[in-house]
């Protein structure tokens, strides 16, 4: 009996804070409103797995980036928070807004300027001062009444993509989407079904569609590992820091079926 109760208290302790399994298309939040569990940080200059100067962080349960350590200097300290799951077929959730102002000298394209990454290569796998990686980048853009930028563009360091009918090795390919203003909070999807399409949808209105996303064009890293021309059919997701303060409220994730 003791040795059949002691087997009990390890099978206990073995499950005890197991993590719940995501099942195929049912909406999970990947983000737990209270720390930054199941995410690494990469911020250009360090190491995988540094926050530097506490740049990403949980308050009040929103999911910030934040510059209030940097001292008014950004750096090109490009940052990147990652999922730590590799994804192929699934959608995300994000709902986001930027507050606050853009860090002095951070370049100006940064400008309520923030995005979602897919589709990319690791954290652990980046060069320290590499900037972006290796991924497709969707754009998180405000607006002002004199800065007029739509949101949900894509974005393509070092990879290019089928779109409208061909390949392209544009660096930014535009959306339809409105323009939103202040400091609204903005609810985006991004549908993602292997190589096979990647769209953008807001407010139910898909705003841009390609697919085909491949390793190859601008921003390319010297020596990459991956062979130009490979199919990028999975990858990381990463959530983006360019100097301009950001905020997410939601993120959440729904695995599709194969």
């Amino acid at each position: 009996m003791k040795n059949f109760i002691f087997l009990l208290l390890i099978l206990s302790a073995c499950t005890t804070g197991t993590k719940k399994k995501i099942q195929s298309n049912e909406w999970v939040s990947i983000f737990n409103g209270k720390n930054l569990d199941g995410w690494t940080p990469k911020i250009s200059g360090d190491s995988s797995g540094v926050n530097t100067l506490n740049c990403f962080r949980v308050e009040d349960g929103i999911l910030k980036v934040s510059y209030d350590q940097y001292n008014n200097k950004f750096n090109n300290r490009y940052g990147h928070l990652f999922y730590n799951e590799k994804l192929s077929k699934y959608k995300l959730r994000v709902e986001y807004r930027f507050v606050g102002e853009l860090l002095p000298d951070a370049q100006t394209f940064c400008y309520r300027n923030s995005g979602v990454m897919v589709h990319s290569q690791s954290a652990e796998s980046m060069g320290v001062d590499q900037y972006w990686p290796v991924s497709l980048e969707t754009q998180l853009l405000g607006s002002t009444d004199s800065v007029k930028q739509r949101t949900a563009n894509l974005c393509t360091p070092g990879t290019t993509i089928w779109y409208n009918g061909k390949f392209t090795t544009d660096h930014i390919i535009p959306s339809t989407s409105k323009y939103y203003y202040g400091n609204e909070w903005v609810n985006i999807e991004i549908i993602v079904d292997g190589s096979k399409s990647i769209s953008h949808v807001l407010e139910g209105d898909t705003v841009l569609t390609c697919s085909m996303p491949q390793i190859g064009g601008n921003l390319l890293p010297e020596n990459y590992p991956v062979p130009t021309g490979t199919v990028l059919d999975s990858g990381f997701i990463a959530l983006q820091a360019e100097g301009q303060p950001i905020e997410f409220r939601k993120v959440e994730l729904m695995k599709l079926d194969k």
